[in-house]
Formats: C-alpha cells, sequence, structure tokens
C-alpha cells in the first residue's frame, strides 16, 4: 500500500466522524423526544457508495443519588462504668535462693607421674600430660637418662631400672613442664647393674657370656637375645633393656645389663664387654659414651669415653672394648 492511498482513507474516515456527530448533534433534544424518535443515519461507504442505517439509539438518563446518606445510630446514654484499679499487695517474704551454679569443668594441664615397684628391681612409671601429646621428654635417674615420647593422648607408660633404693624419677620437656616421682625399691641390694648410655645412632651394645658361654650360646645375653626379667627375679640369670627412641636423630639412649647376684646358688664368672657397631651412620666418627656401674646396690662407678670408629669401610664390622666395666664374679652363698 502506497503512502498516498494511506493518507487518504484516514482523511476520509475523519470527516465522516465528523458528520456523524453533527447529525446527532442537530436531532438531540430532550430525553423524551429522542426516546420516541429512533434516527436513522448513514455514512456513506467511501468504497460501494452506498447507506450504512443506523437504528435503535436509546437515550438513558444517569441514576439519581439518594438525597441523605444513612447515618449511624446514636450512641447509649447510660454512663460507663469504671473498674476499680486495686493497688498490688506488697509481700515482704524472701524470694526463694536460686540452685548454686555448678563450676565449669576444667581442662587440666598438670603434668603427673607415678612410679610403682615390680619385680627384678624394676619400677614401672606412668606419665600423664594431656597437654603434651605426641612431644618428647628425657627421663632421669640416678645419672643415667634417656629420651622418650608421649602419645597422642599425652601419655606414657615405661618399666625402667632402679639404681638405688630410694629411687626418684624426673621427667623433662622441652618448654620446661615436667614432674617428679619416687618409689622405694627394697630388692636393688639382690641386683648388679651396668649401664652403657649415649647419643644418637652410636651402634653400642652389652654384651655378656654368663659361666663361659661363647658368642650365640645360651648364656651369650645382649640386645638380640634379651632374656626377661622374670629369669632374673628367679635367679636364672641377667636380662638386658634398651631405653630411648632407637634411631631417633640425637637421642638419648641407654641400655642396662641386670645380674641377680643375690638371688642366684651358681658360682662363675660373667664376662662384659661393649661393643660397637661400625655402620653407615657412625662410621669415621667419634663417639661419647659413659658407664655407669652398681654393685649389690651401692654407690655408683662412673666412667665417661671417647671412641674413635674406624672408616665406613668397615661396616659391617664389631669394635670390642674388653676391659671398659668390670666382669662380676659369682661367689656361691
Amino acid at each position: 500500500m502506497s503512502k498516498t492511498k494511506r493518507i487518504a482513507m484516514a482523511g476520509g474516515t475523519f470527516i465522516c466522524a465528523l458528520g456523524a456527530g453533527f447529525i446527532v448533534q442537530s436531532m438531540a433534544g430532550t430525553p423524551d423526544q429522542v426516546a420516541a424518535s429512533p434516527v436513522e443515519l448513514s455514512v456513506a461507504n467511501t468504497d460501494e457508495d452506498a447507506p450504512l442505517p443506523v437504528t435503535n439509539i436509546v437515550s438513558t438518563s444517569a441514576p439519581v443519588p439518594p438525597q441523605f446518606a444513612p447515618q449511624p445510630a446514636p450512641l447509649p446514654s447510660a454512663p460507663v462504668a469504671r473498674a476499680e484499679i486495686v493497688p498490688a499487695a506488697f509481700d515482704e517474704r524472701p524470694v526463694t535462693a536460686l540452685p548454686a551454679e555448678e563450676p565449669a569443668p576444667a581442662f587440666s594441664c598438670e603434668t603427673l607421674l607415678e612410679a610403682k615397684p615390680v619385680a627384678a628391681a624394676m619400677v614401672e612409671l606412668t606419665l600423664n600430660a594431656p597437654c603434651m601429646a605426641n612431644e618428647r621428654f628425657t627421663l632421669h635417674h640416678h645419672g643415667m637418662m634417656f629420651t622418650q615420647a608421649t602419645d597422642e593422648d599425652g601419655q606414657k607408660r615405661l618399666v625402667v631400672p632402679a639404681l638405688t633404693q630410694s629411687a626418684v624419677y624426673m621427667v623433662s620437656f622441652t618448654n620446661g613442664e615436667g614432674a617428679v616421682a619416687s618409689a622405694v625399691v627394697t630388692s636393688t641390694d639382690y641386683y648388679d647393674r651396668v649401664v652403657v648410655q649415649w647419643q644418637g645412632q652410636s651402634g653400642l651394645q652389652i654384651h655378656a657370656l654368663e659361666y663361659g658361654a661363647g658368642y650365640g650360646d645360651e648364656g651369650h645375653v645382649w640386645a638380640e637375645a634379651p632374656r626377661d626379667m622374670a629369669a632374673a627375679a628367679q635367679g636364672e640369670g641377667g636380662f638386658v633393656t634398651r631405653h630411648g627412641l632407637n634411631g631417633l636423630g640425637k637421642a638419648q639412649m641407654a641400655e642396662v645389663y641386670t645380674f641377680p647376684v643375690g638371688l642366684t646358688e651358681r658360682e662363675g664368672d660373667v664376662v662384659l664387654s661393649v661393643e660397637a657397631e661400625v655402620t653407615q651412620q657412625n662410621c669415621g666418627r667419634d663417639i661419647e659414651a659413659q658407664t655407669i656401674e652398681i654393685s649389690a646396690g651401692g654407690k655408683p662407678l662412673v666412667q665417661d669415653l671417647v671412641l674413635a670408629l674406624p672408616g665406613c669401610d668397615a661396616t659391617g664390622d664389631f669394635l670390642v672394648l674388653k676391659n671398659l666395666v668390670n666382669d662380676l664374679k659369682i661367689a656361691r652363698k
């Protein structure tokens, strides 16, 4: 459709609308006249020029609003009675006592160490340090010391030798915390003990050859054939215990040989030696160590030593120190 035709259609429609409005306005009269005389209008059709009838135009009147709006009912004339306000009574009775507040549970960080004597002049130690879980500590007793560590609950149980009758044990952590415990061990006079202690992976070992035994025999007692404290408590022979965190860096280590000189009925000799296995960790180094000898609960004999190990080409060999500690002479009672 072209622009010209579109404009023409709009103009024709507008003219027809004006014409129809003029006819209706000229015929308007009173409502009765309009109602009585139906008007027929015709609007020219621009396409076919035929008249379009418009019939039945009826005029209606708007509704008449009421003369007066509805009014609310009047309130009752009787006066409203006021309620009497009575003040609350003053009660001087004491308030019931409130329940006592229970104290909140406190988490204790106290480090506790308990000592209990057991067989063969040994002592069972129980360490409880709840704030020192998985922590290293050093145990000290009468010149002997070694490194240990608590478990994930801050606890540790140890069975250690008693080197004196009035045995005092002290635990010390790296942060300065610690604990002390003591026990009276009356059986120390029945046992001879030899302690060798060192730091790190020195490869040191105690070897005891009881009653003429050779290496590998039944009477050869050392870390690989240690026996147990039950054999010593029955007077059958000695046993070896190792204490410390073996293989851990610069940890303090101790090895102890115990023989029941006061309980055995067999006389003879126990040949003692300290040996060092040459390993990749200690070859070509100087090793510092200390020995402690205690006979029948007497005073300790302490010796310090420095041991020069051969080079790494000797790995697997043993260096034997035969006169470092005294042999035991077992006499018949």
